[in-house]
């Protein structure tokens, strides 16, 4: 009774290590094929994108009040004429430096808001405060000590006109590059949903060069906000000014729509940034050392060629023959052993390998000179013809 007894402990005990094994199997096999479940990046909705882009026209709007109204005023603020061009030279200035400075900035920027909204706010608030100091320039110049006369030359007036006015060139351009920036984000690898918000962001530019253009057009806003016209500033002066004031409007109307609209991932956020920036110069490195290798295998090859002769009246063909085809070998296996190494150790910051690495890569291709030129040389033993 014994026997059964143990036959079927043995029995069980051999189906639960079956059962361990396997459910060890099964979970190893699941710990190996399940993959950690990848990110999922949803695509902004067009109606957001088109909210977004929306911001051109508030950007546009001041651009084409500046271009159809401020040239006229900086005469009637008694500046020459000459000196005008010099003050519009800004545009072109803060085009070159500010937007890449900016651009550059708002790429590294680990504000919890986002990369692209806290630069596009800033803009914005620039933008308004840099027409009221442009509408408002001859009041604050009579309120420093400007003449009470409005035909005469007004310095003061001008000092604080020209502070606005290239203040509004580098917020404009402080705010449309990030503008821009932000949709290429959104829309991602997407050529078409690319495509689409740069077309939508070139809509509201039209929309706001229209709409600035057409209140720069309007000669009765004194009427309409009345509060405008001083003793410092004529009518003209005061359409200018109500002008502006709308521009403010439209601005913070239009900058809210984007920066709430926008649902920015905060750079901090972000495990893995995409990209090698240091791979250019990792490749013209390797073709480097590449020529150089060529370089010294190229030297040995020659100095064996030169020695071949030596070496096969003091040791014969055959024997050089063999130990030429056991050095490339040895060559190849230390190719191998070098390609394992450098695989699996650490590079540095850089992406270059170490210099052991280098070195020991180089003194293989060095060595492999010697064989080629025996191969090259010398066709192999001769067999001896037996008669």
């Amino acid at each position: 009774m014994a026997v059964p007894e143990i036959q079927e402990t043995t029995s069980q005990h051999h189906q639960q290590q079956r059962g361990k094994n396997r459910s060890s199997t099964t979970s190893r096999h699941q710990q190996r094929v399940e993959p950690k479940p990848p990110i999922q990046k949803t695509k902004v909705p067009l109606k957001q994108l088109l909210k977004i882009s929306s911001i051109a026209a508030g950007i546009q709007f001041g651009w084409a009040l500046q271009l159809s109204l401020l040239t006229p005023y900086v005469q009637e603020l008694g500046i020459p004429h000459i000196w005008s061009s010099l003050i519009w030279l800004c545009g072109p200035l803060s085009g070159l430096l500010v937007q890449p400075l900016v651009g550059h900035s708002s790429d590294q920027c680990t504000n919890r808001f986002g990369r692209r909204r806290p630069f596009i706010l800033a803009g914005a608030v620039s933008i308004c405060i840099a027409v009221l100091i442009i509408g408002h320039s001859a009041d604050l110049g009579r309120i420093l000590g400007d003449g009470v006369g409005l035909t005469e030359t007004r310095p003061r007036a001008i000092i604080v006109f020209v502070v606005g006015f290239w203040l509004l060139d580098v917020a404009n351009n402080m705010t449309q590059g990030p503008c821009r920036a932000l949709l290429a984000d959104l829309t991602g690898d997407d050529q078409r949903r690319t495509r689409i918000a740069n077309a939508y962001f070139s809509l509201f530019m039209a929309i706001g060069n229209v709409l600035g253009f057409a209140t720069g057009a309007f000669s009765g806003w004194f009427r309409i906000l009345p509060f405008t016209v001083t003793s410092a500033c004529s009518i003209s002066c005061a359409n200018l000014k109500s002008a502006f004031l709308i521009d403010i409007v439209v601005i913070a109307v239009t900058a809210y729509l984007s920066i709430a609209s926008a649902k920015e991932v905060p750079l901090s956020s972000i495990v893995e940034k995409p990209g090698k920036p240091n791979e250019g110069l990792t490749y013209t490195s390797g073709v480097q050392m590449g020529s150089l290798g060529l370089m010294l295998n190229s030297v040995v090859l020659g100095v064996a060629s030169v020695l071949m002769e030596k070496l096969c009246k003091k040791w014969g063909g055959g024997f050089v023959w063999g130990i030429s085809n056991i050095l490339m070998s040895l060559c190849f296996i230390m190719m191998i052993v070098i390609s394992l190494i450098a695989k699996n150790m650490e590079y540095s910051a850089k992406d270059t390998p170490p210099t052991s690495i280098v070195v020991a890569s180089l003194t293989a291709f060095a060595i492999l000179g010697a064989p080629l030129a025996v191969s090259r040389s010398l066709s192999g033993p001769k067999k001896s013809k037996s008669h």
